[in-house]
């Protein structure tokens, strides 16, 4: 297991890094913050104070929360057992949100800490200026020594502007801002090298030094009643903040004093380091946050001029057009056996494309009436998988 790394070692990696955290993301999921008589006040209040701790520490922390649809549900007293559709999940968020942040109002203000509320759906994030203005905004509520709690705006999502889940959210929000970890605290105690209900022999992964295909694999070891998330999304969380340039942490929420006994060190859960190779932010943006609008497919020489030399997609290099999509939107650059090599933004449609595909960038003009690129997606904007 050469992704792993040995116990003594993981220890003082691990606390080297978190002793130089100054600015961390909390994420907490529906399945540890309510039970079946709606929140859970005992989780609440040692998740508040743990907390309250990293930011009296002099640390900058964010709390992403879960928690508004369940609060609903119990205010409204519409069992748990009772299946609801979209437009009643928008409206038992609706109901549930004023309940969730009166509850951690009240809680944060026994240690004195103000909090914010942000709600946010996709298309706050995908457009680069609103992207850049929710950045900014947290920014200002840390110099003002707010908590910012972000919670998905359910209430308005709809399948097209979600984050799929809260960790994918919390992810996202570390990158960011620039975090220096993210902390998902879940109703499990980490990974496991095998399935410990079947497996006795197996142990517990403390630090993962990249994740790898063998790790994301390791999630189906993981049994438990997780929400919508659930390890795999955990998983790949952490290999988004890991590209960022952030470590990840996955433990049990639940834990008394957890906070305080990761920064103190204890082994528990399991920690993921960040990737040796840190990709830009616009970059980081591109590839995570924008959803996919298309696919082109690229011939061998275009696949190598991409992969190995670092140069942008001519459309000579094109074979084939996949899906509608506009100028300026996120597409996949797909190798002959519909494997994605890369993810860019195109300059031109997909309409325009499939009149150029082929072409030396010379016969654009001539073809279509205008030129606005030579490059069908320009290096820049342009990040490999």
């Amino acid at each position: 297991m050469t992704f792993q790394i040995n116990k003594d070692d993981g220890l003082y990696l691990r606390q080297t890094l978190f002793d130089k955290a100054k600015r961390v993301v909390v994420k907490v999921g529906s399945a540890i913050l309510t039970g079946e008589k709606g929140m859970n006040q005992e989780v609440v209040d040692n998740l508040t104070r743990e907390i309250a701790f990293l930011h009296s520490s002099g640390r900058e922390v964010i709390l992403v929360s879960s928690g508004a649809v369940a609060a609903g549900r119990k205010k409204l007293a519409i069992d748990t057992s009772v299946k609801i559709d979209l437009k009643e999940k928008q409206a038992l968020a609706a109901v549930g949100q004023s309940t969730l942040m009166h509850v951690y109002d009240a809680s944060f203000a026994v240690y004195g800490k103000n909090i914010a509320q942000i709600l946010l759906t996709h298309s706050d994030l995908a457009n680069r200026d609103r992207y850049l203005n929710v950045r900014n905004t947290l920014l200002t509520l840390f110099r003002f020594g707010v908590i910012p709690i972000i919670n998905e705006n359910d209430t308005v999502s709809v399948e097209e502007l979600r984050f799929g889940d809260n960790d994918n959210l919390g992810a996202l929000i570390t990158n960011l801002i620039e975090a220096d970890m993210f902390i998902c605290l879940t109703d499990v105690r980490g990974l496991y090298s095998g399935n410990p209900l079947t497996e006795p022999e197996s142990r517990p992964i403390y630090t993962v030094a990249e994740i790898t295909q063998e790790v994301e694999a390791m999630a189906g070891n993981v049994k438990s009643a997780l929400g919508t998330g659930g390890m795999q999304s955990k998983i790949r969380a952490a290999k988004i903040v890991s590209s960022g340039g952030g470590s990840s942490f996955i433990g049990p929420g639940r834990e008394p004093y957890v906070l305080q006994k990761l920064f103190s060190g204890e082994m528990i859960g399991t920690f993921f380091l960040p990737s040796r190779e840190k990709i830009q932010s616009r970059k980081h943006w591109i590839v995570n946050v924008l959803k996919s609008k298309g696919a082109v497919i690229i011939d061998d020489g275009a696949q190598m001029a991409i992969s190995m030399h670092g140069k942008s997609l001519l459309p000579s290099g094109i074979l084939e057009v996949c899906e509608d999509f506009g100028v300026g939107e996120s597409i996949r650059c797909l190798n002959r056996r519909n494997e994605c090599i890369a993810v860019g933004l195109t300059n031109y449609s997909s309409d325009h494309i499939d009149k150029i595909k082929g072409l030396h960038s010379a016969d654009i003009f001539n073809t279509l009436g205008f030129k606005d690129s030579d490059e069908v997606i320009h290096r820049d904007n342009l990040v490999l998988i």
